[in-house]
């Protein structure tokens, strides 16, 4: 039996973004494609598990795996995104689904591999059973990220998206090990502003350790610690996936290192992946060359 690092799963999707002045951009996208990214470029051992309909395959080019570590489930519908972003840093925007990929079963969980972490890259409500996620918590550690809990689709035909909070959060946090948001998806979830005072009480309804995003920063915690580091991306050309990129680079990193350290280079790549557009393709030297001329101030003990 193969064994992984981390099995990635979610949907491939065809995004359509348009910018603050109206520029206009169709791209693969989707948070497996971003997530097996970054983990494969700091040379972690990922497999990606993903669905899409057999017409649109080509879109299976974005991925930056070796083939090998791709799974395709054919389905027959994928999923496709509109994205409206309404600022210059990207943080507001108008998201349309304007397709719904086929939801994933627990079926879809590889049975001839195993896996340190089953990570759920979701993006929509209902793209994973509960079942799934308390079948993966018997195989290993559960990395999730709530977008898919919080984003919902309208049910008036029209693909809009809203947010609301997930309403299975008691009874399914305490099966994550790992548990991401972003600033604005915690305060759905919390009710609380305060970014560190959300990643508490995540922590006290059951998740063992809190990845959340800012604009200006990536914090985690644990329970004991509270770790942050800052984002210095140079531009924002490719803020597009910036969650999912920190989120896969952080808990892969865990595995075989410390908050402080995982932090530091989880942020680091997603500051250097958000100056291009697209997933991360570049290597850990790039990364650990990034720290040396941008983080030389943080100390990590």
């Amino acid at each position: 039996m193969n064994g992984y690092s981390s099995i990635i799963i979610g949907h491939i999707t065809m995004d359509r973004n348009v910018d603050y002045q109206d520029n206009e951009v169709y791209i693969p996208g989707g948070a497996v494609v971003y997530s097996s990214a970054s983990a494969y470029a700091l040379g972690h051992n990922v497999l990606a598990v993903t669905k899409v309909a057999e017409r649109d395959s080509e879109r299976l080019n974005a991925m930056t795996l070796p083939k090998e570590n791709v799974r395709v489930i054919y389905c027959d519908k994928s999923t496709d995104m509109y994205n409206r972003y309404l600022t210059a840093d990207k943080e507001r925007r108008i998201c349309v689904c304007t397709s719904r990929g086929t939801p994933f079963t627990v079926e879809d969980i590889p049975t001839d591999a195993d896996a340190e972490i089953y990570h759920f890259a979701g993006l929509i409500y209902g793209d994973f059973p509960n079942e799934m996620v308390k079948e993966a918590a018997k195989r290993g550690k559960v990395a999730f990220d709530v977008q898919t809990c919080l984003r919902h689709v309208s049910s008036d035909g029209s693909g809009s998206m809203y947010f609301e909070d997930w309403k299975d959060k008691a009874e399914m946090i305490p099966y994550i090990d790992f548990l991401k948001t972003d600033a604005a998806e915690a305060e759905i979830m919390t009710g609380l502003e305060d970014r560190y005072e959300a990643a508490r009480l995540l922590h006290s309804w059951g998740a063992k350790e809190v990845v959340i995003t800012h604009n200006t920063e990536v914090i985690a915690y644990d329970g004991n610690r509270m770790c942050a580091c800052p984002i210095r991306a140079r531009n924002l050309s490719g803020r597009t996936g910036r969650g999912d990129t920190t989120f896969a680079a952080y808990i892969n990193e865990r595995l075989t290192n410390d908050m402080e350290s995982s932090l530091l280079t989880a942020t680091a790549t997603v500051s250097l992946k958000m100056e291009t557009p697209g997933p991360f393709k570049g290597t850990r030297e790039d990364i650990e060359k990034y720290i040396s001329d941008f983080y030389s101030d943080i100390n990590i003990k």
